[in-house]
């Protein structure tokens, strides 16, 4: 079986214990208020500012043996120039202020996520990275475009309001695609259980950032039965 197949099968529980929250299963079927999609908006913005700085401190620390993983890191980095401005423009169509939330504090659960991301490229293995890079390319490929097209429909907001989510959706296909080449190409049996290992995390910590902002916008009484669309 090639390893992406594996890694797939490994972190099969975490992927679908991340899709069945409540705001993650809200958001795909339109069930999601204003300040709620701006709450989210907020929140990836402030981990989407780092994906570069962390892309870039990922391939520093590569190995020389990886080379041709480096070469790849770049065309990652050049894919994601400026997509923390596209949610920035985003909340600014909603007619939230945009500059607010650029100077203003991710949540708790964002700091961790991130902070995790930090740590795991300095101090353990930055192949481990690729765990968060499986994670929110995804979970954007499952359900941004989703998201997206029901939350435009029962807010009633312009195109220019869900360039991030929509823009996701499909360019995250061919990123998968050639995330998929990739790790295949990964062979050290330690870091294929390291990249396993923190792709698990990062379902949780991902998670986390959701399970924050249903405790916020949710209510606690809301029937599962009008919860039951979610991204196949």
């Amino acid at each position: 079986m090639p390893f992406y197949e594996t890694l797939l099968s490994e972190t099969q529980h975490e992927r679908e214990s991340l899709f069945s929250l409540p705001l993650i299963q809200a958001g795909a079927s339109g069930q999601v208020s204003l300040p709620a999609y701006v709450a989210f908006l907020t929140e990836a913005y402030h981990h989407v500012k780092h994906t570069v700085p962390l892309l870039m401190l990922c391939g520093a620390k590569l190995p020389e043996r990886y080379e041709w993983l480096r070469e790849a890191v770049a065309e990652y980095i050049e894919e994601e120039l400026g997509h923390q401005e596209w949610i920035l423009n985003d909340i600014n169509a909603c007619g939230a202020d945009a500059e607010t939330v650029r100077n203003g504090q991710a949540g708790v659960a964002t700091e961790m996520m991130v902070a995790y991301a930090y740590d795991m490229i300095n101090r353990v293995n930055p192949i481990g990275f690729f765990g968060m890079v499986l994670v929110l390319e995804g979970t954007s490929v499952a359900l941004a475009t989703k998201a997206g097209d029901s939350l435009q429909n029962s807010l009633g907001l312009p195109n220019k309001a869900f360039s991030y989510l929509t823009s996701h959706g499909s360019l995250d296909v061919g990123h998968t695609e050639f995330y998929e080449g990739l790790v295949n190409k990964i062979e050290d049996k330690e870091e294929r259980t390291l990249l396993i290992h923190s792709a698990k995390n990062f379902y949780k910590l991902y998670g986390d950032i959701f399970r924050d902002l249903g405790s916020r916008f949710i209510p606690t009484n809301t029937s599962p039965s009008t919860l039951q669309q979610v991204a196949a």
